[in-house]
């Protein structure tokens, strides 16, 4: 057998190529930024031919830097953000407009419809999802409602829809030529339109949106040891590789973080975080604002359930000051900047610009800094930004906690913002336990290898995965209980005060 496998992680901000050995170690990488398009004020796109074209070029890099061919590798896995929206024609293969991205806003009106007719308990239930402007169902409809043409393709089943898994697959094995058209179990969970029972689209869920079966792609198993398809040689491996492993991004983190058994749990800092706890077999729904969804099925394997909490905004917060405020000039500024100040100085920052995700879901809020006086400098912003990661981080395990009744011993840590050991101090402080680092940060795309190369057999069984877990570092909580108390008790008044701010019909 090869001696590597490979993963694609196709992100938000990024797109990047890995390569791995058979201890979980990073042999290669190469990452590419793609353009964040944003046409309008609460509107978020990219383009999918810039991401299918750094697709092709990271992996290429990638082999390039290892001195790998393609049939070096065991096999190649993909994990994705989410719900990010795609509608193409699988004839020409053009997309009929941007990805519209899970950060996108545009179908606020649509889910309050939903809300307020109470086809929100149904998509609950079944989907274990609130009607929200985060997945891909209302996408789609507004795709279907608002692109000439689409609607009348669909029903002549030309158009096809896809998030950036299914985009990418579809490219790497022929595309027009052939391209195979699936998803996996993760990804069909986060769109509204999967029953987390039957792990099949289901047909009223569909009506409400006025999306047509056809549309959407075959769901599979996370890992297959049958594979979606293979590479075709004419592509960016030059080669027929074996497709065997794909997860959504958070669940792809959660399997790279080894959180095999109930009760274990990973947060992941990147543009926003995420937050999953292992529920097992058991389909927990949630009474507390969490996400009831699929965190992996691993071939004929029962599947296996998580709670999340999502956040939309974290490090794109980070992002803001460099970009929109100028007041640091690279991400790392930002912890030496806070290290300027010992405390926030009574200034909480609630980076609300998509609304508010878990626990509170609330579409109508907008961010806001609250808390200023002239003594405030642009470190008290600084640190604020770094506090409001980690207080929507204890948003989340408060919320795990009531509807679990699992008490966290510790939370694993993953992500671009782990680097920033002032905020994960911070986190530990807020949180009251301690917080753990691995040796290989970059577990989303580890996961995505893993999935895959258990399909094939590069790896055994999960036992074997847990070997290659090591910590990397380890942070300890140092505030009093009054100190967190006080603290957290600052935050959710700053969180009240983003309520109302948009008029949702």
């Amino acid at each position: 057998m090869a001696d590597f496998v490979g993963a694609l992680d196709q992100g938000t901000t990024s797109t990047r190529f890995m390569i791995f050995d058979h201890g979980g170690n990073e042999v290669a990488r190469h990452q590419l930024e793609h353009e964040q398009i944003l046409p309008q004020a609460g509107w978020v796109e990219h383009n999918p031919t810039e991401i299918w074209e750094r697709t092709r070029a990271v992996v290429q890099s990638t082999l390039n830097k290892a001195n790998l061919q393609p049939t070096d590798l065991a096999a190649f896995g993909i994990t994705n953000q989410r719900e990010t929206t795609l509608v193409w024609n699988r004839r020409t293969g053009r997309p009929y407009y941007n990805a519209i991205v899970w950060q996108d806003t545009r179908t606020d009106r649509i889910a309050s419809a939903l809300e307020r007719d109470g086809r929100g308990k149904t998509i609950r239930h079944r989907a274990g999802l609130p009607p929200a402007t985060y997945f891909s169902a209302g996408k789609v409809q507004w795709i279907l409602e608002n692109v000439d043409g689409v609607r009348e393709a669909a029903e002549k089943g030309e158009a096809v829809f896809g998030n950036m898994d299914t985009w990418v697959l579809w490219n790497l094995t022929g595309g027009t030529d052939g391209g195979v058209h699936v998803t996996d179990v993760t990804n069909a969970s986060r769109t509204m339109l999967m029953d987390l029972e039957t792990l099949d689209w289901d047909d009223e869920l569909l009506s409400f949106f006025g999306i047509p079966r056809s549309m959407l792609p075959e769901i599979r198993p996370s890992s297959a040891p049958d594979p979606y398809g293979v590479t075709r040689p004419d592509g960016p491996l030059g080669g027929e590789v074996p497709l065997t492993g794909i997860l959504g991004d958070q669940q792809a983190a959660t399997v790279g973080q080894v959180c095999f058994s109930p009760g274990e749990a990973k947060n992941t800092y990147g543009t926003g975080n995420f937050l999953l706890l292992n529920t097992g077999e058991e389909l927990v729904r949630s009474k507390a604002g969490m996400l009831t969804t699929v965190c992996y099925k691993f071939g004929d394997h029962p599947v296996v359930y998580a709670l999340e909490g999502s956040i939309a905004v974290t490090g794109s917060a980070v992002q803001w000051l460099r970009d929109q405020l100028g007041i640091i000039s690279g991400a790392a500024q930002s912890e030496n900047l806070a290290r300027q100040v010992e405390d926030n100085g009574g200034v909480y920052f609630v980076p609300a610009f998509s609304g508010l995700f878990a626990p509170y879901w609330r579409s109508d809020a907008r961010g806001a800094i609250v808390g200023l006086s002239r003594f405030n400098t642009n470190a008290h912003l600084a640190r604020a930004t770094l506090e409001s990661i980690c207080y929507q981080s204890k948003d989340v395990v408060e919320a795990m906690r009531e509807d679990s009744g699992v008490s966290l011993d510790v939370l694993k840590v993953d992500g671009g913002v782990t680097a920033n050991e002032l905020c994960m101090q911070m986190q530990a402080d807020i949180l009251g336990v301690p917080v753990s680092r691995p040796v290989v940060a970059e577990t989303t795309a580890l996961g995505a290898a893993y999935a895959a190369g258990l399909a094939v057999g590069f790896w055994n069984t999960t036992d074997e995965l847990r070997q290659n877990w090591n910590e990397d570092k380890r942070w300890l909580p140092t505030w009093s209980d009054e100190q967190r108390e006080k603290g957290y008790a600052g935050w959710k008044k700053a969180v009240e005060r983003t309520y109302g701010w948009v008029d949702v019909d």
